[in-house]
């Protein structure tokens, strides 16, 4: 029973390390740098990164996107991040992977 539970702990972990991994080591405040906006960390290439974009502008939300294949300064923050894939976005110190316009809209006070 013991080894149960510590395996189903282990799991819990291992499931949640991300986010344990956030809260240990908060992202730096790069919207600090751009007057507190949501910071949008994308390609000219991804379909998910437009569909980012037009959510942000229909919504009236003000962003500062970095393309990370051609901005230095983007790149690095990005990889600061510990994060793979994009879009990426920091709103308000968190940070949300992928298209997810319920989270998106949630974290701008915008749903």
């Amino acid at each position: 029973m013991k080894k149960l539970i510590i395996v189903c702990l282990l799991l819990l972990i291992y499931q949640k390390w991300g986010d344990i991994g956030r809260y240990l080591n908060p992202p730096p405040a790069f919207a600090e740098a751009h007057g507190g906006k949501v910071i949008l960390y994308a390609t000219a290439w991804c379909g998910y990164c437009k569909k980012t974009r037009a959510l942000l502008n229909q919504n009236g939300i003000p962003f500062h996107e970095y393309d990370i294949e051609k901005s230095p300064e983007g790149a690095q923050q990005y990889q600061s991040l510990g994060v793979s894939g994009i879009p990426v976005l920091l709103i308000n110190g968190e940070v949300v992977q992928g298209y997810n316009p319920t989270r998106i809209l949630q974290l701008t006070n915008r749903l």
